[in-house]
């Protein structure tokens, strides 16, 4: 279906080839992972699939792609559109329109399909996607999840030969995520169509692919099954890592297959230690909040309190109500009943430099803070704005993600490293709290450890609160003191995160599920116990 023929691809003004020399062929009904670092080039390779590369974002290409016989040189990316989907790392780029239903009607009535072919399409990938709700919802007023949705089903409903997505579940909430796995493991084996997904959340997809496509950040790529290429690679899932701490006979790639592997280990009995105590004072006080957009209600009464050193998870389905909360607080709206109060101030009523030291946010869409040309410039804005030594910035933008280019545009590098480009920018200036939403998007797990290292620093060594909402389980487990669960805009579980990870089996981390009902949610926790029994 897909044929690479000793392809090699570099950018101009790069310091690096993104893929040198790549032969491979991707059959008919063969769901295939991309993997690779932070701005190793897998969203250039899922481009090269339909001619967006080099077409429309330049490029050296050496070689040929070819999609089910035709070459992407001969063609532009429009006239692959029939046959090729390809649903972008940020969806809300490639909408057109502004209605869920006419977002879905859209590309098939530019191919003038029949009227009642594009109902009939439209009814299915509605239900397909659990999207019936949301058909008639203007599409900026869907979550980020929920936009992710609808840019699958947009793609879907030209039923085409070939998939492409890039992060694909980066803005789901796990349950969402399976569903869409489920339905792209359904649409592979029932319909054959050709999936290929570049995906750092490794143990979301890991147990669907057939194959890996690595590339390793030189050029270099190594294709193979997933024991194969997880046998050596630096990035693998959690529960990979616990199959080679615990040095395991066998190396699963699913949590019923570990946990076959560790009965003895679960049988033991362990030591529960004490939950550590704090004394905490108050920085973030909510109070009876609530908010409404266009009379649908995203908060109802929501009442918390964020300590000082804290680091508090917020989590729930997409559409919950979690990124509303965060704004609330940020002070982008005033409530419609209730207070906030951010160390004693009323954070709607910060302006200018005092908001800046008050509170630092990055949000859901991080290219929304950049605005220089180029990523030096806004590391250089950034020491000047925050009074800092020259280079400061710029100093942990290189520790979060190494070797981007000072001189790239801030929208021409990669996902992640535009994260961690505005990550740096909002701790550089030492605000007294620090706000993210969905913070790990397009960060590969290396990065997202460095990230976890550098907000336990920021709240440990500066006793300074850290709110973040996010669906990435793994790193709630690894980072988080205390998890706050939203579901219709009410807070439904507030405590440790041991307490509500383990109690939510959809929401509970990879180690979790394979040790239950042992109380670990980290490959830390597992040797930690298992060096105290020792």
């Amino acid at each position: 279906m897909i044929s690479f023929s000793n392809v090699s691809l570099i950018y101009p003004q790069s310091t690096k080839t993104i893929l040198e020399d790549l032969s491979c062929e991707i059959q008919e009904g063969e769901m295939v992972l991309v993997m690779g670092e932070t701005g190793s080039g897998k969203s250039s390779l899922l481009r090269l699939i339909n001619g967006l590369v080099p077409h429309h974002t330049g490029g050296i290409l050496a070689g040929d792609i070819s999609v089910d016989g035709i070459s992407t040189r001969s063609v532009k990316p429009g006239s692959l559109a029939h046959l090729v989907g390809i649903v972008g790392q940020n969806p809300i780029n490639g909408f057109v329109t502004d209605i869920v239903e006419e977002e879905l009607a859209f590309s098939m009535e530019a191919l003038n399909i029949p009227h009642d072919v594009m109902r009939k399409r439209i009814e299915e990938v509605l239900d397909l996607l659990s999207l019936s709700a949301l058909r008639g919802r203007s599409i900026a007023t869907l979550s980020g999840g929920e936009q992710q949705r609808v840019a699958i089903a947009s793609a879907l409903v030209m039923h085409p030969k070939v998939l492409v997505l890039d992060e694909p579940t980066s803005a789901l909430d796990p349950i969402a995520a399976e569903e869409v796995l489920s339905v792209l493991h359904r649409l592979v084996h029932d319909l054959s169509v050709t999936v290929i997904i570049a995906e750092h959340r490794l143990e979301r997809v890991i147990q669907f692919v057939d194959r890996i496509i690595y590339i390793e950040g030189n050029g270099e790529t190594s294709i193979g099954v997933a024991d194969e290429i997880l046998r050596r690679s630096e990035l693998v899932p959690p529960i990979v890592k616990l199959a080679r701490a615990l040095n395991l006979s066998e190396m699963g790639t699913s949590v019923r297959e570990v946990r076959r592997l560790t009965e003895s280990i679960r049988e033991q009995n362990f030591p529960v230690a004490a939950p550590e105590v704090r004394n905490l004072s108050s920085a973030i006080e909510v109070a009876a909040v609530s908010y409404s957009y266009n009379q649908k209600i995203a908060l109802k009464e929501i009442s918390t309190t964020i300590h000082h050193g804290e680091i508090v998870a917020i989590m729930g389905r997409n559409g919950a109500g979690k990124s509303t909360l965060l704004h609330s607080i940020v002070g982008l709206h005033s409530p419609e009943s209730g207070t906030i109060l951010v160390n004693g101030v009323d954070p709607h009523s910060l302006k200018g430099s005092a908001r800046r030291a008050a509170i630092g946010y990055v949000p859901q869409e991080p290219s929304d803070l950049l605005f220089a040309q180029s990523v030096g410039e806004e590391c250089a804005l950034a020491d000047q704005l925050g009074c800092l030594h020259a280079g400061s910035t710029a100093s942990l933008l290189s520790r979060l993600v190494p070797n981007i280019s000072a001189h790239a545009h801030p929208h021409d590098i990669s996902e992640g490293q535009r994260l961690a480009l505005v990550l740096s920018i909002v701790l550089s200036g030492n605000p007294d709290i620090l706000i993210l939403d969905e913070p790990t998007r397009g960060l590969d797990y290396q990065a997202k450890n460095l990230f976890a290292l550098t907000l336990k620093e920021y709240a440990s060594q500066f006793n300074r609160p850290v709110l973040l909402a996010t669906h990435d389980v793994e790193l709630v487990a690894e980072l988080a003191d205390r998890v706050i669960f939203l579901a219709e805009g009410e807070i439904v579980a507030d405590g440790s995160t041991l307490d509500v990870l383990l109690s939510s089996p959809a929401f509970a981390p990879q180690v979790a599920k394979i040790m239950s009902p042992k109380p670990w949610l980290t490959v830390s926790d597992v040797m930690r116990a298992l060096g105290d029994n020792a």
